[in-house]
């Protein structure tokens, strides 16, 4: 039985729009990977994705992962505290001059850690860096309670809501199978 489930589509469409959070935190950085690294989008996308239904890429190949990754278009970005992998967030540069912040998100343990704002300040900051009219994202009544918030709190305005019906699992799988009691 499908489950109605309604997905925001966000857009920032010029840099000056952009309101900025600072860290209060002087061990978090942030590291573009250079080269495609299935490994780690797909420990990244289960890991910060399993509470909160993101399962379109789970039955993804080794091949599969990398066919996405390996483009020009796409960046992937490693947030770490303290020298410890935090999170993550996936770029892709699209058509007419867009960017869309395609995942965004903070390992379990850093959600509350006061990053959250920071991280995606920079990830928005990186996508204007791309030379581009429009940055884009979206997020749904699935994800994290504090996602919606944090978009709006950074200056994205909302361009359109559609509810759909899903086929999901009675809870969220976790980051891997029987992560989860």
């Amino acid at each position: 039985m499908g489950v109605p489930v309604t997905i925001t589509y966000l857009e920032m469409r010029s840099a000056e729009a952009l309101l900025p959070k600072s860290s209060q935190r002087s061990d978090v950085t942030l590291t573009r990977i250079a080269k495609p690294s299935p490994e780690l989008n797909r420990f990244f996308y289960t890991a910060v994705g399993g509470d909160w239904y993101w399962l379109e890429r789970l039955p993804w190949t080794y091949g599969d992962w990398m066919q996405y990754l390996d483009r020009p278009e796409v960046e992937t970005w490693l947030v770490a505290a303290d020298g410890i992998p935090a999170g993550y967030f996936e770029l892709e540069r699209q058509p007419e001059d867009n960017v869309e912040i395609v995942y965004f998100g903070l390992l379990p343990a850093y959600t509350l850690a006061g990053i959250g704002g920071w991280v995606l300040t920079r990830a928005v900051q990186r996508a204007w860096q791309m030379g581009v009219r429009r940055v884009w994202v979206h997020t749904c009544d699935l994800d994290h309670p504090a996602a919606l918030r944090n978009y709006l709190s950074r200056g994205f305005t909302v361009f359109k809501t559609e509810t759909k019906e899903e086929d999901l699992p009675p809870k969220p799988i976790g980051p891997w199978p029987g992560s989860r009691p």
